[in-house]
């Protein structure tokens, strides 16, 4: 530190030129990458906000919720219990997990071959092929859901189950071929060919050889399918809704906000237990996830 002597004769402490020049650089280079930045912290808060808003108000009393006040004055936790220990809650939890999770399965492993048969094989009509495929994504369910709903309810009589919608998936997804298949055109055939040479089949040259190379792609194909059947509400409400003991998490929750319609403090914590399973599974994943979502689409 230096000094310097007053008038007065006493020493007064002066700041050294370069330790005011530092701070006036990180001052700078601070406003820079808020400027840089402001955009997408704008948007994170736009998208952070109505999930903390959820959070607090599922932790209010039944008389602060949707008040003027941002913060519970005290914090109940047994807001959860209480959505738990309402009738058919777990029930709701059950069908969304054999839902979500043997919905996915059966996409996953019966899209897979599929797509290396479009991305790998040469064969007549595998142009033709993926046209098809295509235009399946193009096509709305709102189309198909009389004649699907006669048929699973009318002939099969699975009307008021899950299975209806289950059991389409062991046949495949459009969407997750043409995701796959895009992926797997980024592996270089030389592999495969090798493991030909080598007196690999194609079934052990997918397992053995394409599904290791592929595991990016087909987490991201799995995350997009557990997303869609956990949040799926048009299918559930078509096919269970004269059941409520089949009911998924997307449509109970409609039902539990009509029996709770002035506690909106445990609707909220109802909202956070659903929305819960989808972030931690996108949280944990993310990496694969935007990975898979990156490669996919670099060959056409």
């Amino acid at each position: 530190m230096s000094t310097s002597v007053s008038t007065l004769g006493r020493p007064v402490d002066t700041e050294p030129p370069a330790g005011a020049a530092a701070r006036s650089a990180r001052r700078r280079a601070l406003l820079h990458w808020i400027a840089v930045h402001s955009l997408g912290i704008a948007a994170a808060l736009f998208f952070v906000l109505p999930f903390v808003f959820i959070l607090l108000t599922s932790l209010m009393s039944d008389q602060q919720a949707l008040t003027r006040d941002l913060t519970p004055n005290s914090w109940h936790w047994d807001n959860y219990v209480r959505v738990f220990e309402t009738p058919g809650f777990l029930d709701w939890w059950k069908n969304s997990l054999l839902y979500a999770g043997l919905g996915t399965a059966l996409v996953v492993v019966s899209s897979i071959p599929v797509a290396y048969a479009l991305a790998k094989f040469r064969f007549r009509g595998r142009h033709l092929s993926l046209l098809l495929v295509i235009s399946m994504m193009m096509l709305p369910p709102q189309v198909i859901i009389i004649p699907m709903y006669l048929f699973w309810a009318k002939q099969m009589d699975l009307s008021g189950t899950l299975w209806p919608l289950i059991v389409p998936m062991a046949f495949g997804d459009a969407f997750a071929i043409f995701l796959l298949r895009q992926f797997l055109l980024t592996i270089p055939n030389e592999y495969i060919e090798a493991a030909r040479i080598d007196g690999c089949g194609e079934l052990r040259t997918l397992l053995k050889v394409v599904l290791p190379m592929a595991k990016a792609g087909i987490a991201a194909v799995a995350l997009f399918q557990f997303f869609y059947c956990w949040n799926d509400y048009f299918g559930p409400q078509i096919y269970t809704s004269d059941n409520p003991a089949s009911y998924t998490l997307s449509y109970g929750l409609e039902s539990f906000k009509g029996a709770h319609h002035t506690d909106w403090n445990l609707t909220m914590a109802a909202t956070v237990l659903v929305m819960a399973p989808v972030i931690l599974v996108f949280f944990f994943a993310q990496k694969a996830f935007v990975e898979g979502v990156t490669l996919t689409g670099v060959k056409g």
